[in-house]
């Protein structure tokens, strides 16, 4: 009888089968409970970041598996009870066990020697606290280069040779004004005039001069010279306490003086004058002028005057009361500030007994000049 044998060759194999499976099985209870380890992520080449220097970043990167990498030098010390950092949190977040997360000091970006900025332009710092190879670019702010300008502001202009004057009116001046010196021609007659005043002193007190007058026929017929001590009382104003002297073909006459002139509103100077004589004589003076510019250099300039008297003086043949009033055009084109000729009309009118005065002496109670002349300062 022929008998099957049982092949039992496969059950070796299948016992060391099962005996693999009983091994494996707690290894995978325990690879479920330990934590991810870096190789469940995706692999990072670090050596992809040329110019990275990773040796310089301590406590930046977890190590991973198979590295030499030294532990962090300022890793915190575990205490009692405290929480195990290495758990995962809920987040799911990976084992960062060589991450410092302790306070973040200021970081120096001068430690990174290895990071690559690229080349920077060669541009000056605009700023103390530039970071070098950084291009800032221009902006406003941070110091002038040293050869910007001058120390003192001058722009290399030479300073003023009147750089030693006092400020405050500490500085003596002076100026000499001769406002007409003309040639009339009138109903009565041809003949010169001048009109002038100059003064010295400072802005607070100056002697002050003023003469005025006329030429006719060859001869002096009337003149005045005045000396006066100005001083300031006001920022525009100032008063004048002098004297006054007459001369010409005329008796002479001396008069005490005092007044006041300034810069009225509107620009109008003005001068009002009082004077005082022997006998009681007693006399006074408005005068007002302004200048009208039709440009720069072309200007007109209206002039009216208004003499006064207490008493008739016959010699001088000057009645009481208004005794005259002047109003003058002159239109004058100046050259030079300092010389301006000019052209112009004036127009005289007596009044009361100055104007019989006049018409028993052949004259017009109104009289009117034509007046060419210059007007000059120094």
């Amino acid at each position: 009888m022929k008998m099957h044998r049982r092949d039992t060759s496969i059950v070796p194999l299948c016992s060391a089968l099962l005996a693999a499976l009983m091994l494996a099985s707690p290894l995978a209870a325990v690879a479920q409970s330990a934590p991810a380890s870096s190789s469940s992520t995706v692999p990072m080449d670090m050596g992809a970041m040329p110019g990275m220097d990773h040796a310089g970043m301590q406590g930046m990167m977890p190590a991973t598996a198979g590295s030499a990498a030294k532990p962090a030098m300022n890793a915190p010390v575990k205490q009692p009870n405290a929480p195990d950092t290495s758990a995962p949190s809920s987040a799911g977040m990976h084992d960062m066990s060589g991450m410092d997360h302790g306070p973040m000091p200021e970081m120096d970006h001068g430690a990174m020697t290895g990071m690559n900025h690229g080349p920077a332009p060669a541009t000056p710092a605009t700023s103390d606290h530039a970071m070098p190879g950084m291009a800032m670019g221009p902006m406003q702010g941070g110091r002038a280069p040293a050869d910007a300008r001058s120390g003192d502001y001058s722009d290399g202009i030479a300073a003023s040779p009147a750089h030693e004057l006092h400020m405050h009116g500490g500085a003596p001046a002076g100026m000499l004004l001769v406002d007409q010196l003309e040639a009339f021609h009138g109903r009565d007659g041809n003949g010169q005039s001048w009109e002038a005043e100059g003064w010295y002193g400072s802005d607070t007190d100056k002697l002050w001069l003023r003469s005025e007058g006329e030429r006719s026929g060859g001869r002096l017929e009337d003149g005045e010279l005045e000396a006066l001590w100005n001083h300031a009382v006001a920022a525009f104003w100032s008063t004048q306490l002098g004297v006054r002297h007459d001369f010409g073909t005329d008796p002479q006459r001396s008069w005490a003086a005092f007044g006041v002139q300034g810069l009225a509103p509107y620009w109008f100077e003005v001068e009002a004058t009082a004077y005082v004589g022997p006998s009681g004589r007693t006399a006074a003076r408005l005068r007002a002028h302004y200048e009208l510019l039709f440009t720069q250099r072309l200007i007109l300039q209206p002039e009216l005057e208004a003499n006064l008297h207490g008493r008739s003086d016959p010699a001088r043949r000057t009645g009481s009361g208004l005794a005259d009033a002047k109003l003058g055009l002159r239109l004058r084109y100046e050259i030079r500030r300092e010389f301006a000729p000019y052209i112009g009309v004036v127009w005289t009118r007596r009044f009361g007994a100055t104007a019989d005065f006049a018409r028993a002496d052949h004259q017009a109670a109104l009289d009117r000049q034509w007046v060419a002349g210059v007007r000059i300062w120094f």
